[in-house]
């Protein structure tokens, strides 16, 4: 079987997050399982060096022109060039306009539904319209998580044995406990810490984080709130100004991926106080370093720590402060020991077993 791949979102950038790391991660994955199948990869750009190396059934195919790609040079290319996959998935929320083969699609989750006030009107539509075509076209759907499912049968309507669930892994080489006073000065962060990382932006609640760190009771500790500039994020720096948080909150801008298991290593918790996440590769991360993991108790965050996690309302500024304060409590190790036990279960490895089941289902029951 040939089977093609849109793998755009891992040829994008090197500082991958998201919808980005996800497809990387997948793709390396699928590109090490033994399979009788070969693939084709699709890109709008030339590839980036540490995608997987062209051999002997993988090979790239790189159509130019990448305005309006996903509408009209993608589905040109596929009914015009040959060999035509036997099957085509889609890593990027977005199938085809048109497709002579089954397709799968990859819907990381709706978050948008939950914050259309976060986007301009033309985006909020168009990732709606689209999305509800891209999972009406689709053979097959593939979601990261059951919440995230949940979401896409309710909202679009689908039965729910066309939709299957496969959790992302995580990068076991590079996530594990790791101290390096260095990096930490390369940085300016000063020990103990709680570690925010993640793009700055509404739903991500950073000022209730902030807010919450301030009734701590606790002047030893400092916030590190790591991550590029999203949207919406003026209010973050001026919270921090208003209470007077200027010598204990650390803004260090992106993380350069190497350092980020350094910065989870040390850090005294993790904290993801999230309004909503599709899945949370972050909070995996973070257990595999051996750090205890504070998460909002939405969504698909309790599929992903287990009881592994310290859970909070983010709603309640009290709840979360009550959890950086179990964080760093008495039970502060038995949190640590769950988290090493349950980052067992994920791996991209079984997330790339998983897709390829579905991919095979997409052409054999289509």
């Amino acid at each position: 079987m040939l089977i093609g791949i849109d793998a755009n979102e891992a040829n994008l950038t090197r500082n991958r997050v998201g919808i980005n790391q996800y497809a990387f991660g997948l793709l390396h994955a699928i590109y090490q399982l033994p399979t009788p199948h070969a693939f084709v990869i699709y890109l709008k750009t030339p590839l980036l060096e540490d995608l997987p190396k062209e051999r002997k059934n993988w090979s790239y195919r790189v159509i130019p022109f990448p305005k309006l790609w996903t509408q009209t040079r993608l589905p040109f290319d596929l009914y015009t060039h040959s060999p035509r996959p036997d099957v085509f998935f889609s890593m990027t929320h977005y199938a085809p306009r048109w497709s002579p083969v089954p397709t799968v699609v990859a819907i990381m989750d709706l978050g948008f539904l939950q914050s259309p006030d976060q986007f301009t009107a033309k985006d909020f539509n168009q990732l709606k319209s689209w999305t509800q075509y891209s999972v009406k076209q689709a053979t097959r759907i593939i979601t990261i998580s059951e919440h995230s499912k949940n979401d896409i049968i309710s909202a679009c309507h689908i039965d729910p044995a066309f939709i299957t669930v496969t959790y992302p892994g995580y990068d076991q080489k590079l996530f594990k406990p790791t101290r390096n006073s260095q990096v930490l000065k390369k940085y300016r962060i000063t020990e103990p810490y709680f570690l925010f990382l993640s793009s700055l932006k509404p739903s991500k609640n950073i000022e209730g984080l902030i807010n919450a760190f301030k009734d701590l009771g606790s002047n030893i500790y400092h916030l590190v709130i790591a991550g590029k500039k999203g949207w919406l994020f003026e209010d973050i720096f001026k919270t921090v100004k208003d209470l007077k948080l200027e010598d204990r909150v650390i803004f260090t801008g992106f993380i350069d991926e190497p350092d980020v298991p350094v910065l989870m290593t040390h850090a005294a918790a993790f904290v993801m106080p999230s309004f909503f996440e599709g899945f949370g590769i972050p909070v995996l991360e973070a257990m595999a370093c051996s750090t205890p993991v504070v998460i909002s108790k939405v969504a698909s965050l309790p599929e992903v720590a287990g009881d592994a996690g310290i859970y909070v309302n983010p709603h309640n500024i009290d709840s979360i402060a009550s959890g950086l304060s179990t964080a760093i409590g008495p039970k502060r190790k038995e949190f640590v020991d769950k988290g090493l036990e349950r980052v067992k279960s994920f791996s991209w490895v079984n997330t790339a077993k998983l897709t390829l089941k579905c991919l095979e289902t997409a052409m054999t029951n289509r």
